[in-house]
């Protein structure tokens, strides 16, 4: 069995800016990084720290899943940890200077899917996911997109009350820089995990298998994507996967842009950012 590519999307938040998402496509596997954010000064090369840790990702995991599935060797998380100690390698010998709080890291989310066998692997960090419709039409979600978004929508709307202004305002977000670095510092120490130059982060991956055949429909996605379903209510999970089948990415991201250009404060659907990247890749299994 093998992943088809069907359609793929990756827009940045705003043209102007450089786009903090990647992904990565084999016959065998798939992969989605989304860059979280930068706190404070750029420590690597390119546009942003964000962007490398996205993009290094995705290219050293797709390296990774290319000799693996060629070669038969290791799985999926084999290529995560792979992908993650080159990170740990090239942050070290590319960066200005060591970072002196969390904060300051690379990180991303992100979510990767494997055929194994007669069954389907995902990896996943932070708020990326993957979603599921198999031959039968049975719904699966495979990530925390539902419940983490609900708590920063609760963390956003609780920091910006007292602006008097809607939390997507220019300027808002810089207001709380300290709450975010301190909610950042405990990226990778404890429960929360994410992808970064630290070989470590693969065994803190969460996972599941499923069984597939022939047949199922696969989304993964970025948090900026899944916004239609995880932030504005345009759709519940499975129609999203539904809609993504029937109408195409391209027509789903002008509907998710319009609907941040009528909230562009962040008012109706509280957040930090008026659009966020967004990146998914629609893909099916077949023989």
């Amino acid at each position: 069995m093998r992943l088809e590519m069907i359609e793929s999307l990756t827009i940045p938040s705003d043209p102007a800016k450089a786009n903090e998402d990647s992904f990565a496509v084999t016959g065998k596997a798939a992969a989605v990084f989304d860059g979280a954010t930068g706190l404070g000064e750029r420590l690597m090369p390119g546009p942003s720290d964000a962007a490398w840790i996205a993009q290094f990702g995705a290219r050293r995991f797709r390296a990774y899943a290319e000799a693996g599935a060629k070669d038969a060797q290791g799985d999926i998380r084999d290529w995560l940890r792979g992908a993650a100690a080159d990170a740990e390698k090239s942050y070290k010998a590319l960066r200005r200077r060591a970072p002196v709080e969390n904060y300051e890291i690379a990180y991303a989310s992100a979510v990767m899917a494997a055929i194994e066998y007669d069954g389907l692997h995902v990896l996943w960090f932070g708020d990326c996911a993957a979603l599921l419709r198999d031959e039968s039409g049975a719904f699966t979600l495979l990530g925390d997109i539902m419940t983490k978004r609900d708590s920063e929508r609760a963390r956003v709307e609780m920091l910006s009350q007292s602006t008097g202004r809607g939390p997507a305002a220019p300027g808002v977000r810089d207001e709380f820089l300290p709450a975010l670095r301190h909610a950042r510092n405990r990226v990778n120490t404890a429960d929360e995990w994410l992808f970064a130059p630290d070989i470590r982060c693969a065994d803190h991956a969460k996972h599941a298998r499923v069984t597939v055949t022939p047949g199922s429909q696969l989304l993964l996605a970025s948090d900026g994507f899944l916004a239609l379903a995880s932030d504005y209510d345009a759709y519940a999970p499975e129609t999203l996967l539904a809609a993504c089948a029937e109408r195409g990415l391209a027509a789903l991201a002008e509907e998710l842009r319009a609907i941040e250009a009528s909230d562009p404060d962040g008012v109706r659907f509280p957040r930090f950012k008026r659009s966020d990247d967004a990146t998914a890749l629609l893909l099916a299994t077949a023989s």
